[in-house]
């Protein structure tokens, strides 16, 4: 599944109302272009691609620092109305600067480059008219969840700290800028329903607190009394700058989080919607038709994605019945499904031995990795917990992609809160998607392909990462790291969810289901535990279109891998394949296809 929602404000991905997989990394270093470069109008464009890379790490510095460039690293975004506007106005320049360079007299691979910015752009136009960034906020992430920003960041020099002390008490002007875009939204019936607004409440008040060194905002002087790491910073300056943020987060952070309490409780959860799905917000049927094309990077409509998800949900019945019978398990789907769910063998006593044994499976399948793959990643990563006050208001697990300078490594973050809801049956397939083949493994790859201008290194196609990522669970049977029915069971078991969200998605936000109905009908074909469950339909009631991805992006990369074997017959090779498809990092679905029929084959 894809990171959490970061606190990137603009770009696309808001304009989209999503945050993908791997959201949009970089150092900012792109100062050149590729060596390939060899004409006056190829130079033009990369020279256009390295300007509106500079622009994004400027406009975005908490997407940038989290990312690793660190020369905005004492300021939050600027996300007020007339910022919006005035970021609207630029992205239609850039088309008009895109559209002045000629594509005809561009190399193969500068073409694709060329189109893959062009879409980015028009997309980001197209959906100017709906106005996403009037939600700034849902239970999953926002201005509520600042401070894990700092969990991405190193500390290890003064001016580290002295950057974040700048942004505690920045904080007030943040957060006007925040509830100004809320307050525009309650105005215009933009607003996310308040099922799942309520929610938010709480982390306001976790964030509350009467000690400075309670806030999580103070973390990281926390990690640095305690961490036995070099560091730059001496004890003596290290207590300054910590009786500095406590200041600033007393006078500053505090405050403005009873600011937005105030305004929460009593002018905005009341002008939430009553009911759920995008169709009741304005010009609903046309947003979900653009987010739907948006996320699967097709030209599906939303009730032809309903339809494949009812086929799949189908045939993947049909299979866990298979799978059901080899295990021995002589009950209806409904019981097998109950005793998945409620019997205390599939169940860690405790969030720190689930931890553990995320760890030993990620351990047992790294070395697996060359069986399938001629290429790996350089880049790390690490499995760790989701921090404990958001842990209750979000899924299973996600990731976080690493730095691009390469100071943090990727991390797969489990969910640890009441672990007897954490089925070891999910374990496999969750790891092999966030962690490796999935997530970890083509977001690093990616990110590592120097000649490659930087958006497209650091690409979010929500269709080809989710996909990919799905897909991967799949190559659980050929690494053999399914080795019990249950294991498989649980590989279908998530397979069935993506198939789910397909039908789910598209009857909340297009056929206007009810949220219990969207949580019966989930109950009814996975064995998913309820509060997962209730998670999962409360993230797509606030995410509309994003979680179309999976599904749809997985059936095009096992399309394709059919039509190669069938065309190659036995000179098939599944590594060269998985070259083709990870070669030129993320694309939309069509341009997949056709860069991977035109790969050279031996």
């Amino acid at each position: 599944m894809p990171s959490r929602p970061s606190l990137r404000s603009l770009a696309f991905t808001l304009a989209l109302c999503s945050i993908s997989a791997a959201g949009c990394a970089g150092s900012g270093r792109e100062a050149s272009a590729p060596v390939h470069v060899q004409n006056e109008t190829t130079r033009r464009l990369h020279a256009l691609f390295a300007e509106e890379w500079a622009y994004e790490m400027h406009e975005q510095p908490v997407w940038a620092s989290e990312r690793g460039d660190m020369r905005g690293a004492d300021r939050w975004d600027d996300v007020g109305l007339r910022a919006q506007a005035r970021r609207d106005a630029h992205y239609k320049q850039v088309l008009a600067s895109l559209h002045a360079i000629a594509r005809s007299e561009l190399s193969r691979e500068d073409a694709l480059s060329y189109d893959l910015f062009r879409l980015r752009y028009e997309e980001a136009v197209e959906g100017q008219r709906f106005r996403l960034y009037l939600l700034p906020i849902n239970q999953r992430g926002g201005i509520q969840t600042a401070d894990e920003l700092a969990d991405a960041l190193p500390f290890k020099t003064r001016k580290h700290f002295e950057d974040w002390n700048a942004r505690l008490r920045s904080f007030p002007q943040y957060m006007d800028q925040t509830i100004e875009l809320l307050t525009e939204g309650a105005r215009t019936g933009i607003t996310h329903p308040k099922v799942v607004m309520q929610r938010v409440l709480a982390q306001l008040d976790k964030q509350i607190v009467d000690d400075p060194t309670k806030s999580p905002f103070f973390d990281p002087y926390q990690k640095a009394a305690t961490s036995t790491a070099a560091s730059e910073v001496s004890a003596a300056e290290r207590e300054q700058l910590a009786s500095e943020a406590k200041r600033a987060i007393a006078s500053s952070v505090v405050p403005a989080f009873q600011k937005l309490r105030a305004f929460w409780s009593t002018t905005y959860l009341p002008a939430c919607k009553d009911e759920v799905g995008a169709w009741q917000l304005p010009e609903g049927k046309p947003l979900y038709a653009y987010l739907t094309r948006v996320h699967t990077t097709t030209k599906l409509s939303p009730d032809e994605v309903h339809a494949i998800g009812l086929r799949e949900v189908a045939r993947i019945r049909g299979e866990m019945e298979a799978v059901k019978a080899k295990a021995g398990f002589k009950g209806s789907m409904k019981e097998l499904f109950e005793h998945l769910r409620t019997d205390p063998k599939f169940y860690f006593e405790s969030g720190a031995e689930l931890l553990v044994a995320y760890r030993d499976l990620a351990k047992r399948i790294d070395p697996l990795l060359v069986t399938l793959f001629r290429k790996l990643p350089r880049t790390p990563y690490g499995v760790s917990a989701i921090p404990e006050h958001v842990a209750p208001d979000t899924t299973t697990a996600y990731y976080r992609p690493p730095a691009a300078d390469g100071s943090r490594a990727g991390t797969f973050f489990v969910n640890l809160f009441e672990p007897k809801s954490r089925p070891k049956w999910e374990m496999t397939a969750l790891t092999l998607h966030e962690a490796v083949p999935g997530h970890h493994l083509q977001i690093a790859l990616a990110m590592e392909q120097e000649d490659l201008p930087q958006f497209r290194r650091h690409g979010d196609y929500n269709a080809f990462i989710e996909g990919w990522a799905l897909y991967a669970e799949s190559l659980g049977e050929e690494m053999g790291v399914y080795d019990d029915p249950y294991s498989k069971l649980g590989q279908l078991t998530y397979e069935m969810w993506r198939a789910v969200r397909l039908v789910v998605d598209t009857g909340i936000h297009h056929l206007k289901w009810d949220r219990q109905r969207a949580i019966d009908f989930f109950l009814e074909n996975t064995a998913k535990s309820e509060l997962d469950v209730v998670n999962e339909v409360d993230r797509y009631i606030a995410w509309p279109g994003q979680a179309l991805a999976y599904k749809i992006g997985e059936l095009e990369i096992k399309k394709l891998r059919k039509q190669e074997t069938a065309r190659l017959g036995a000179r098939f090779d599944l590594k060269t394949f998985h070259d083709a498809v990870l070669r030129s990092g993320p694309l939309p679905l069509d341009i997949l296809a056709r860069e991977v029929e035109q790969t050279k084959r031996p």
